[in-house]
């Protein structure tokens, strides 16, 4: 309906925006149910079969779980002793208005078991795209279905093995700071216990002398932060997100310790400490490596670039680096899947180039050389 000059319309259904949506529901006027935030049509269709039938589904089966998991980027399921109470009621609720996520419930103690999920708990199903490398992450948050309310970009994780001695009383800090950051910051809880779980701390660079550990990451920017204090109390949770959200918590970048024989070999050893003094420095053109150790594709290029650093090892003003993406941060550089190149031309027009050639020393080469042409024909057509 067109209501731009239907005045009395838009006061008496309070419409301040456009397109807005409400469902009317047996003919009642007064009381019409307003559908925000909808704007695909999958999610619409999502939305209506949702007011008009069950808003979860109930699940009796694993096969059952592990549909819904694949139904959607994000998933959530209910874990509860008894289907009939409030926060039952509540969660049904919430699905109702929250069309982009797949919704399912269960009261089965052997799906628990098999998930070794405990009753009364929500767990979130989420696929994350992480500077590049898909990864399909369960991970265990609070158990409050409000958290569902407005979609947080920043999330704050605590890893922690879940039949740790110190789990029980570490995790009620957890969650009784998270009720104060809702809609805000999600909080996450990862068991360091599930090996599916690997990546994660790989990319948070989180080892088993750290846990418990508590980082926020913003999905965004991709930005670490690392809580200072090593003990996980609820006032060490609340300042920490607190200085997050004033903008005064530090981005932390790990990084390995730079090696003493870094630059004695002919391929160069960077870490995320020496990366941007090496790559930005404009007297010099850098061709680097991103790898990861246990990639059999990196294992299988790395004594290619070896030689491809013996090959330039002798030549002025050309560097062959690689860097350990795992164990290094660096927030310089668009992350891709490993491995990926990245070549950094000397000079103060600098510009990265990436790498999209087959993974042999005859390629490296050419484009090494064709880059380094390219760039000194255009330093001689403008004067430089």
């Amino acid at each position: 309906m067109d209501v731009t000059d239907q005045h009395d319309l838009r006061k008496e259904f309070n419409i301040q925006e456009f397109p807005t949506v409400k469902f009317f529901v047996d003919g009642i006027r007064e009381a019409p149910i307003d559908c925000k935030g909808v704007r695909r049509a999958s999610a619409f269709i999502t939305w209506l079969k949702r007011r008009t039938g069950p808003s979860t589904v109930l699940i009796n089966s694993t096969d059952q779980v592990e549909d819904i998991i694949n139904a959607n980027d994000l998933s959530v399921i209910g874990f509860f002793k008894e289907l009939q109470n409030d926060s039952v009621e509540i969660f049904c609720e919430t699905a109702k208005d929250v069309p982009e996520m797949s919704f399912g419930m269960t009261s089965s103690e052997d799906i628990c078991a098999h998930y070794g999920i405990q009753m009364n708990t929500l767990i979130v199903f989420k696929k994350f795209y992480l500077r590049g490398m898909e990864q399909m992450l369960s991970v265990v948050f609070q158990t409050s279905v409000k958290i569902f309310d407005v979609p947080v970009e920043n999330h704050i994780l605590l890893f922690i093995p879940m039949n740790s001695k110190t789990f029980n009383e570490t995790y009620e800090n957890f969650k009784y700071a998270a009720a104060e950051f809702r809609g805000k910051i999600m909080f996450v809880l990862v068991n360091t216990n599930e090996t599916r779980n690997g990546r994660i701390f790989e990319y948070f660079h989180i080892r088993e002398v750290d846990v418990p550990a508590v980082r926020i990451l913003n999905l965004t920017s991709q930005a670490k932060y690392k809580m200072p204090a090593d003990e996980v109390t609820v006032e060490n949770i609340r300042h920490f997100c607190q200085s997050y959200l004033d903008g005064k918590a530090k981005i932390h970048l790990s990084s390995e310790e730079i090696a003493e024989d870094w630059d004695k070999v002919p391929v160069k050893v960077l870490v995320g400490k020496n990366f941007n003094k090496i790559v930005f420095n404009r007297t010099m053109t850098v061709f680097v490596m991103f790898y990861a150790p246990w990639s059999y594709d990196c294992r299988k290029i790395l004594p290619i670039w070896d030689k491809l650093g013996e090959k330039y090892q002798s030549h002025e003003g050309i560097i062959i680096a690689k860097i350990d993406i795992t164990a290094n941060d660096v927030l310089s550089v668009v992350m891709d899947r490993y491995p990926f190149f990245r070549l950094f031309p000397a000079g103060p027009d600098f510009q990265e180039v990436p790498y999209a050639g087959e993974h042999n020393l005859e390629a490296f080469s050419e484009f090494l050389e064709e880059q380094i042409k390219m760039k000194a024909e255009t330093r001689e057509k403008v004067g430089m």
